[in-house]
Protein backbone atom coordinates (compact mmCIF):
# COMPACT_ATOMS: atom_id res chain seq x y z
CA UNK A 1 0.00 0.00 0.00
CA UNK A 2 2.93 2.31 0.56
CA UNK A 3 3.77 2.26 -3.22
CA UNK A 4 0.10 3.46 -3.89
CA UNK A 5 0.25 6.03 -1.16
CA UNK A 6 3.95 7.41 -2.67
CA UNK A 7 1.82 7.34 -6.37
CA UNK A 8 -1.14 9.63 -4.76
CA UNK A 9 1.25 11.99 -3.00
CA UNK A 10 3.51 12.11 -6.48
CA UNK A 11 0.13 13.04 -8.13
CA UNK A 12 -1.10 15.83 -5.98
CA UNK A 13 2.14 17.29 -5.64
CA UNK A 14 2.62 17.29 -10.12
CA UNK A 15 -1.06 19.37 -10.16
CA UNK A 16 0.39 21.87 -6.96
CA UNK A 17 3.44 22.74 -9.09
CA UNK A 18 1.89 22.37 -12.67
CA UNK A 19 -1.94 23.14 -12.04
CA UNK A 20 -3.85 22.62 -15.36
CA UNK A 21 -6.57 25.24 -16.66
CA UNK A 22 -4.93 28.11 -14.48
CA UNK A 23 -6.03 31.40 -15.41
CA UNK A 24 -9.58 33.16 -15.94
CA UNK A 25 -12.30 33.25 -18.88
CA UNK A 26 -13.76 36.52 -19.98
CA UNK A 27 -16.69 37.56 -18.13
CA UNK A 28 -19.53 37.32 -19.86
CA UNK A 29 -20.14 34.74 -21.00
CA UNK A 30 -17.90 32.60 -18.66
CA UNK A 31 -19.90 32.64 -14.74
CA UNK A 32 -16.92 33.76 -12.03
CA UNK A 33 -17.27 32.17 -8.42
CA UNK A 34 -14.65 32.82 -5.98
CA UNK A 35 -14.63 30.32 -2.76
CA UNK A 36 -12.70 31.28 0.64
CA UNK A 37 -11.75 28.61 3.59
CA UNK A 38 -11.16 31.49 6.29
CA UNK A 39 -9.97 28.21 8.78
CA UNK A 40 -6.74 28.26 6.63
CA UNK A 41 -7.31 31.27 3.99
CA UNK A 42 -7.50 29.08 0.63
CA UNK A 43 -9.14 31.13 -1.72
CA UNK A 44 -10.31 29.22 -5.66
CA UNK A 45 -11.40 31.42 -7.73
CA UNK A 46 -13.37 29.59 -10.74
CA UNK A 47 -14.38 30.69 -14.12
CA UNK A 48 -16.95 28.47 -15.83
CA UNK A 49 -18.22 28.07 -19.17
CA UNK A 50 -20.73 25.74 -20.04
CA UNK A 51 -22.31 25.52 -23.60
CA UNK A 52 -25.11 22.92 -24.79
CA UNK A 53 -24.94 21.71 -21.51
CA UNK A 54 -20.96 20.44 -21.39
CA UNK A 55 -18.49 22.23 -19.74
CA UNK A 56 -16.42 23.64 -22.64
CA UNK A 57 -13.83 25.64 -20.86
CA UNK A 58 -12.73 25.99 -16.84
CA UNK A 59 -10.21 28.04 -15.62
CA UNK A 60 -9.30 28.14 -12.12
CA UNK A 61 -6.65 30.76 -9.71
CA UNK A 62 -6.18 30.98 -6.23
CA UNK A 63 -3.76 30.45 -3.80
CA UNK A 64 -3.67 28.13 -0.34
CA UNK A 65 -2.75 25.15 0.66
CA UNK A 66 -0.99 21.68 -1.48
CA UNK A 67 -4.38 20.13 -1.25
CA UNK A 68 -7.09 23.39 -2.23
CA UNK A 69 -4.83 24.04 -5.54
CA UNK A 70 -4.74 20.07 -6.15
CA UNK A 71 -7.72 19.28 -5.67
CA UNK A 72 -8.76 22.57 -7.98
CA UNK A 73 -6.68 21.43 -10.45
CA UNK A 74 -7.90 17.87 -10.80
CA UNK A 75 -11.67 18.70 -10.60
CA UNK A 76 -10.91 21.30 -13.55
CA UNK A 77 -9.35 18.51 -15.88
CA UNK A 78 -12.07 15.90 -14.74
CA UNK A 79 -14.89 18.38 -15.61
CA UNK A 80 -13.51 19.79 -18.55
CA UNK A 81 -15.93 18.52 -21.81
CA UNK A 82 -18.43 16.89 -19.49
CA UNK A 83 -22.18 17.35 -19.66
CA UNK A 84 -23.48 19.25 -16.40
CA UNK A 85 -25.30 15.93 -15.14
CA UNK A 86 -22.42 14.00 -15.12
CA UNK A 87 -20.54 17.02 -13.07
CA UNK A 88 -22.87 17.09 -10.56
CA UNK A 89 -22.46 12.64 -10.29
CA UNK A 90 -18.64 13.30 -10.17
CA UNK A 91 -19.20 16.18 -7.53
CA UNK A 92 -21.58 13.77 -5.20
CA UNK A 93 -19.13 10.64 -5.69
CA UNK A 94 -15.83 13.18 -4.75
CA UNK A 95 -17.63 14.57 -1.41
CA UNK A 96 -18.58 11.26 -0.68
CA UNK A 97 -15.44 10.33 -0.92
CA UNK A 98 -14.74 13.07 1.34
CA UNK A 99 -17.30 12.81 4.10
CA UNK A 100 -15.90 10.56 6.14
CA UNK A 101 -15.93 12.28 9.66
CA UNK A 102 -15.36 11.83 13.28
CA UNK A 103 -18.76 11.50 14.65
CA UNK A 104 -19.33 8.45 12.20
CA UNK A 105 -16.18 6.51 13.06
CA UNK A 106 -16.26 3.60 15.80
CA UNK A 107 -13.06 4.58 18.69
CA UNK A 108 -11.93 1.58 17.67
CA UNK A 109 -12.16 1.79 13.37
CA UNK A 110 -8.83 2.14 11.88
CA UNK A 111 -9.05 5.07 9.18
CA UNK A 112 -6.99 3.13 6.90
CA UNK A 113 -9.82 0.51 6.50
CA UNK A 114 -12.27 3.60 5.13
CA UNK A 115 -10.00 4.97 2.62
CA UNK A 116 -10.70 2.60 -0.07
CA UNK A 117 -14.41 4.10 -1.07
CA UNK A 118 -13.52 4.55 -4.75
CA UNK A 119 -12.10 2.75 -7.30
CA UNK A 120 -8.79 4.21 -8.48
CA UNK A 121 -9.19 2.68 -12.19
CA UNK A 122 -12.94 4.33 -12.19
CA UNK A 123 -12.17 7.56 -10.78
CA UNK A 124 -8.98 8.63 -12.11
CA UNK A 125 -6.42 11.02 -10.56
CA UNK A 126 -9.08 12.04 -8.10
CA UNK A 127 -8.67 8.63 -6.35
CA UNK A 128 -4.80 10.30 -5.04
CA UNK A 129 -7.42 12.45 -2.81
CA UNK A 130 -8.96 10.00 -1.03
CA UNK A 131 -6.21 9.69 1.37
CA UNK A 132 -7.28 13.78 2.89
CA UNK A 133 -9.73 11.82 4.51
CA UNK A 134 -7.69 10.19 7.21
CA UNK A 135 -6.55 14.49 7.90
CA UNK A 136 -10.14 15.35 8.95
CA UNK A 137 -8.85 19.34 9.15
CA UNK A 138 -7.70 19.27 5.06
CA UNK A 139 -10.92 17.97 3.90
CA UNK A 140 -12.41 21.65 4.05
CA UNK A 141 -9.23 22.06 1.51
CA UNK A 142 -10.26 19.28 -0.85
CA UNK A 143 -13.56 20.48 -1.13
CA UNK A 144 -13.32 23.89 -1.34
CA UNK A 145 -13.18 23.61 -5.45
CA UNK A 146 -15.82 21.49 -5.41
CA UNK A 147 -18.17 23.45 -3.46
CA UNK A 148 -16.77 26.53 -5.55
CA UNK A 149 -18.11 24.52 -8.61
CA UNK A 150 -21.57 23.42 -7.17
CA UNK A 151 -21.79 27.52 -7.00
CA UNK A 152 -21.01 28.06 -10.31
CA UNK A 153 -23.04 25.48 -11.85
CA UNK A 154 -26.55 26.58 -9.65
CA UNK A 155 -25.94 30.34 -10.47
CA UNK A 156 -25.78 29.47 -14.45
CA UNK A 157 -28.93 27.35 -13.21
CA UNK A 158 -30.64 30.18 -12.27
CA UNK A 159 -28.73 33.60 -12.67
CA UNK A 160 -31.18 35.43 -11.15
CA UNK A 161 -31.22 33.62 -7.84
CA UNK A 162 -27.63 33.84 -7.14
CA UNK A 163 -24.83 36.79 -7.36
CA UNK A 164 -21.24 35.90 -8.44
CA UNK A 165 -18.67 36.90 -5.70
Amino acid sequence: MAGLEDLYREIILDHYRSPRNRGELPTPPAVRVEGFNPLCGDEIVLYLEVENGLVSDVKISGQGCSISQSSASMMSAAIKGKGVAEVRSLIRTFKSMMSIHEAQLEPETDRDELVTVVDPDSFGELAALQGVVKFPVRIKCATLSWNTLVQALDELESPSEHTSS
